[in-house]
């Protein structure tokens, strides 16, 4: 997000961005960029500026406050940015990033305290995960210490995990010839799009009923599963 305003009003168009959740990068928050310039324009007659007068062009030197806002606090930065702009109208854009959340991926990467075989972790998965049937490439001949998870249809990942280090795939919904991708460097384990989705509910349930104590807080038993084994 960039904001334009006046020197005497970046500090405090700054702390508005930063309380409203603008500007974290990583385990840094308040981070912003700034930059100097002069910036113009016209009041129109039935304007009401704070600098300048109506239908003459105005020059003012200005700041431009760059900061990082998660898509879901945009809304809420405009505000608190606005509130805090003397302008009675606010310069600003909002510009799509490809780094959005960079430090938040579709997936988890984890290890076990101790290794085990390919077949031994297949056969805790499965019955952990209630999988009725597990679809997987060949059992490596090398222990399993390193496991990647993406619930629902993870293919698309397989190469993050390939070079994350991970011995185990485990996620969903891979085609016939996605399999071959593998090519030796990891197992993949296809446990069912439900069946990997399954505990998503439970998470949820928890994180809401600690977050709204006030709130009855209910949970589906219904199995939407639309798949059955024969």
């Amino acid at each position: 997000m960039v904001i334009y305003c006046t020197q005497q009003c970046a500090e405090p168009v700054r702390q508005a961005l930063f309380s409203a959740g603008a500007g974290t990068i990583g385990e840094y928050d308040e981070c912003s960029f700034n930059s100097e310039g002069r910036g113009t324009f016209r009041p129109g007659d039935a304007a009401n500026p704070a600098i300048g007068t109506r239908g003459v062009r105005e020059s003012v030197n200005e700041i431009r406050v760059e900061v990082i806002v998660p898509k879901w606090r945009v809304n809420a930065a405009i505000a608190a940015a606005r509130a805090a702009h003397e302008y009675e109208e606010m310069a600003y854009d909002v510009i799509p990033l490809s780094n959005a959340l960079q430090d938040t991926g579709s997936g988890m990467i984890g290890e076990l305290a101790d290794p085990v075989t390919v077949m031994e972790a297949l056969n805790h998965i499965k019955v952990r995960m209630h999988a009725p049937v597990i679809r997987h490439t060949t059992a490596l001949d090398k222990p399993v210490q390193r496991i990647a998870v993406c619930g629902g249809s993870g293919s698309f990942l397989l190469g993050d995990a390939v070079r994350a280090g991970a011995d185990v795939f485990v996620t969903a919904d891979f085609k016939y010839h996605q399999f071959f991708d593998a090519d030796g460097r990891i197992v993949i384990a296809d446990i069912g799009h439900f069946e990997s989705e399954q505990y998503t509910i439970d998470l949820l349930y928890a994180w809401l009923s600690e977050k709204f104590r006030t709130f009855a807080t209910h949970k589906t038993g219904v199995v939407t599963n639309p798949i059955n084994y024969l």
